[in-house]
């Protein structure tokens, strides 16, 4: 069974919008363990847009399950990250003018760059995933580089408009899946996920840990944070 990463960004996004101190991101997570989330992920971003350091300085104090910081390979934020020593670094491409991650990062392409923030975040006792588009040679980068987790982009199946292109994207998916686990990395995935499209990510083999964050923070507006994490869990299990 898949294990339940609560992205909680959108939820320091409204606190942000008016630059007071609610909604609390920190009083989200609590409540997402309530309602059997087995992680929580934040992106500590460059330009602070949404999550602060308090944010990842008081969660690494109280969050009781997973802690998945995404970032990007930025000196200052890697800085940050060894120091605060989240249980995972999730490393992911960073555009100031982009409203949300859209794409993977290019591991093969900036091979020392994205090496060297690996190793850093290793010697500091974090576990490091990356997180890649659904292509062979990024994954096959990515065990060159000895991470142990991959990060699978579920956008171009999330956003896929017609069965028949959802059903291509999916392909593409399990067969990037068999190359992670084939390579013996963790198998993870998320972007774009819904509780429309969740369930055949959640079925792929090995699949380890799904992280989602809009479509639930989105549900939670109407039905409370506890309930639309169990329903979502309740959907992947």
């Amino acid at each position: 069974m898949a294990l339940l990463g609560l992205n909680i960004d959108h939820v320091a996004t409204v606190r942000e919008a008016r630059k007071t101190n609610e909604p609390d991101p920190v009083w989200a997570a609590t409540l997402a363990e309530i309602g059997g989330a087995d992680g929580i992920t934040l992106h500590l971003r460059e330009d602070r847009r949404h999550v602060q350091e308090r944010d990842l300085q008081l969660l690494r104090q109280t969050v009781t399950v997973k802690l998945n910081l995404e970032l990007a390979c930025d000196d200052a934020v890697l800085q940050i990250a060894a120091a605060a020593r989240p249980h995972q670094a999730t490393l992911v491409p960073e555009r100031r003018e982009e409203v949300t991650t859209e794409g993977g990062l290019d591991a093969a392409g900036q091979r020392e760059r994205v090496g060297d923030a690996v190793k850093r975040l290793q010697d500091a006792g974090i576990v490091v995933s990356l997180f890649l588009d659904p292509d062979l040679r990024q994954i096959e980068m990515a065990a060159e580089m000895g991470a142990e987790a991959v990060e699978l982009h579920t956008g171009a199946y999330a956003h896929a408009t017609a069965d028949f292109a959802g059903e291509q994207e999916l392909a593409t998916l399990l067969t990037s899946a068999a190359a992670v686990r084939n390579a013996g990395l963790t198998l993870h995935a998320g972007h774009g996920l819904t509780y429309r499209n969740v369930k055949p990510v959640a079925t792929i083999p090995g699949m380890c840990e799904l992280n989602i964050g809009h479509s639930i923070i989105s549900r939670a507006i109407m039905v409370g944070l506890e309930r639309a994490v169990r329903d979502m869990k309740r959907l992947i299990s």
